[in-house]
């Protein structure tokens, strides 16, 4: 006869048979999994370093009264959710109804600060988070990256994208508030963030805040010079605020302050490109012709996300009331790969391609103009193979 309790002395003892059985919980489960004993907290961690795929988290629709529908959504998404979250990007658009007799703008504030720290509760304390607030947002909605995404530009909606340690690749956030002392950007702080001395350095995503603020345009400038080399992927655009940047523990930045945040993406195995939308661009013939330039870069499409930034102007009223055109087109040449983006106050972007050799095809040899008005910018991001990605 079997002594009592084998079974569980096997599966206290046994690292393969552990590993296989923790393997099928939620990030959630694993990691309360992981207190219970030295053996499972090291099958966890090798778990946990399997799982390097992108995911996200969509909000289409309002929710409930008493919170912004992408915190609903956050919070029942991170139950079941295969990967920890080590960066998070989120972007929002209207957020909850003022109350009565309260100013919009001071309503609008305050309901983006509390969305901004609810949504921080929800990630793990490590995680470092940016979040933005924009008139408008593009979304792929969940469960499958080749759902069609969405331009929305009325109503409440969300999304946060949510990336897990990945081999080879490295993910920063930065910050740079304008400062009224210092007209000089600090050349340590562009190290500190990856954007010198980092010949690792393909892809960077910059918003600019305030852009209204006298100076804002010209400190735009400082950022985007120095990194307009050939050789790095430059895209993002104007949006109204940012709301979360856990990594410097920053107090709310001034109703009036202006400045730039964003993420940059260095590793070898990246590969990226951007093609620029211009005003002509203004049917579907035209919005297709400028997606078969970006396919025509070849950059490979698992594990590649799509980014659009596209002006406020733009959308349903740029194409005669027909919405979801510059979505559709995406779509259409890249059936496979999430998108995801805004509608904003600027552009920033060009036609850039880099390569898996990193060999650069450009139109011109001058520097390009990366900042517009009434233009689209179409950014793909493959962040190398997968391999173990899966579990």
């Amino acid at each position: 006869m079997e002594a009592p309790g084998k079974g569980g002395l096997v599966l206290g003892n046994l690292a393969e048979v552990v590993e296989r059985v923790l393997g099928f919980l939620p990030t959630k489960a694993l990691l309360r999994a992981a207190c219970v004993c030295r053996l499972w907290r090291e099958c966890a961690r090798r778990i946990l370093r399997t799982r390097q795929r992108l995911a996200w988290v969509s909000a289409l629709e309002p929710g409930p009264p008493g919170g912004h529908t992408l915190v609903q959504a956050l919070a029942r998404e991170l139950e079941g959710a295969r990967a920890a979250p080590d960066r998070a990007l989120h972007r929002r658009r209207g957020d909850v109804q003022r109350a009565r007799g309260v100013p919009r703008a001071q309503e609008r504030k305050r309901n983006s600060k509390e969305t901004a720290i609810a949504i921080e509760k929800l990630l793990p304390k490590r995680c470092q988070v940016l979040g933005l607030l924009t008139p408008g947002i593009v979304v792929t909605p969940m469960g499958s990256s080749s759902n069609q995404p969405q331009e929305i530009e009325d109503g409440e909606a969300g999304f946060a994208l949510l990336f897990p340690k990945i081999d080879g690749v490295k993910i920063q956030t930065f910050h740079f508030p304008k400062e009224v002392k210092n007209r000089v950007i600090d050349e340590n702080k562009f190290a500190e963030a990856g954007l010198k001395n980092n010949p690792d350095l393909r892809v960077v995503l910059l918003f600019g805040y305030n852009s209204w603020k006298s100076g804002a345009t010209r400190f735009l400038h400082q950022i985007v010079n120095p990194l307009n080399e050939k050789s790095i992927i430059l895209a993002g655009g104007q949006v109204e605020s940012f709301t979360s940047l856990i990594s410097e523990n920053n107090n709310a930045q001034p109703s009036d302050a202006c400045g730039v945040v964003g993420l940059a993406f260095s590793g070898p195995q990246i590969q990226s490109a951007t093609v620029l939308l211009d005003q002509d661009v203004a049917d579907e013939r035209t919005a297709e012709a400028a997606m078969q330039r970006l396919k025509a870069a070849n950059i490979p499409e698992c594990n590649t996300i799509g980014f659009m930034f596209a002006c406020v102007g733009r959308g349903y009223r740029h194409y005669k009331t027909k919405r979801n055109m510059e979505a559709d087109a995406f779509r259409k040449f890249f059936p496979s790969v999430p998108l995801f983006g805004f509608f904003g106050h600027g552009e920033i972007g060009c036609d850039r391609i880099v390569t898996g050799n990193f060999v650069l095809r450009e139109c011109n040899d001058v520097k390009d103009d990366l900042l517009h008005g009434y233009t689209t910018v179409m950014t793909l991001i493959h962040l190398g193979s997968t391999k173990a990605n899966q579990a």
